[in-house]
């Protein structure tokens, strides 16, 4: 019932927030970096983060509020707050990192560690940062972030109730079923995009329902790193790559994997279509190793996806050229 709350008013925010009575005129112009050609309203993610909460307070009302659940709001709110500020007006890049690094702080404070010892906490803090970063980067596709939001806390929830971890599986599913919401009119072509309000705070609520799940031994670390793969390789290979060429890393660009193929003439729906089949397969083999719970299996798998995105890279860069001659 509150999976439908969290589904409905999400959908309910949206509608209202792309209408002409919407109380917020915020409008994403296409430039000569963006990949859709009419301005849009960029303020989808108010509605999905306001969905989330409300059905986490009401889950919580219901049930006891598990205290991770706490530092994780606390987090949300300070990225959703900075994030909306930068929405309505283009902040420095400085300002943004450094209430990230607070957020990400809190998450730590709260005990959300990956590993023990100075080194473990430098390293999640980095980790925190970047998904959250790596979240809006990859915000530039109709029904991109948002299905890989469904997909992602989708295969999180599933994995907490297959691990009998009910209470973490809820409020990791209400995430998704606003997600859904949203992507009833984000799917392409959409009518509205998240903003950076959406994509920074699921960039968060990414890592940090990650790390409660390895914390409370629900999956290991290679779990929620394969469910979201298809975000943190592209966005990582393709940082790593500019940084390589020694072009300005935080400056917008069309260079991601994605967005090269969308260029290269597959549009917007095939190529969501075809990342959704990539997110699929993904949640679903990390599932099933989950379940079988093999060392040989899951070093094969691990294997097997590297693979196949090096193949998927090389594959784009023949496309590519093909379509350019």
């Amino acid at each position: 019932m509150i999976l439908l709350l969290s589904f409905g008013l999400s959908l309910m925010l949206c509608l209202l927030l792309l209408s002409r009575h919407s109380p917020l005129k915020i409008f994403d112009s296409p430039n000569d970096r963006s990949l859709h050609e009419i301005p849009t309203p960029r303020t989808g993610g108010v509605a999905i983060i306001l969905a989330t909460f409300a059905a986490w307070v009401i889950q919580s009302w219901l049930y006891e509020m598990p205290e991770t659940m706490g530092w994780i709001s606390v987090a949300a709110i300070l990225v959703a707050g900075i994030s909306f500020v930068d929405d309505l007006k283009e902040l420095s890049p400085l300002i943004r990192i450094l209430v990230h690094a607070l957020a990400a702080s809190v998450l730590i404070a709260g005990g959300l560690l990956v590993f023990d010892g100075v080194t473990g906490m430098l390293f999640t803090w980095f980790a925190i940062v970047w998904m959250l970063n790596l979240y809006n980067f990859m915000d530039g596709m109709d029904g991109f972030a948002g299905g890989m939001t469904l997909f992602g806390f989708g295969f999180l929830a599933g994995a907490g109730w297959l691990q009998g971890a009910n209470e973490y599986a809820e409020y990791a599913a209400l995430v998704g079923a606003a997600a859904l919401g949203f992507l009833c009119v984000n799917f392409p072509p959409a009518k509205i995009f998240m903003g950076d309000l959406g994509s920074a705070t699921l960039g968060l609520l990414a890592a940090a329902f990650s790390l409660w799940g390895i914390q409370s031994e629900i999956f290991i670390w290679w779990f929620p790193l394969l469910v979201f793969s298809p975000f943190v390789t592209d966005a990582t290979v393709t940082l790593i790559r500019r940084i390589l060429n020694r072009e300005r890393i935080w400056e917008a660009h069309r260079s991601h994997y994605y967005q090269r193929l969308v260029q290269a003439g597959w549009g917007h729906k095939k190529t969501v279509l075809a990342e959704y089949g990539v997110m699929i397969l993904c949640g679903g083999s990390a599932l099933a190793a989950l379940h079988y719970d093999n060392t040989v299996l899951t070093a094969c798998l691990l294997a097997g996806w590297s693979l196949i995105y090096l193949l998927i890279a090389g594959w784009i860069h023949r496309h590519e050229s093909g379509f350019s001659e």
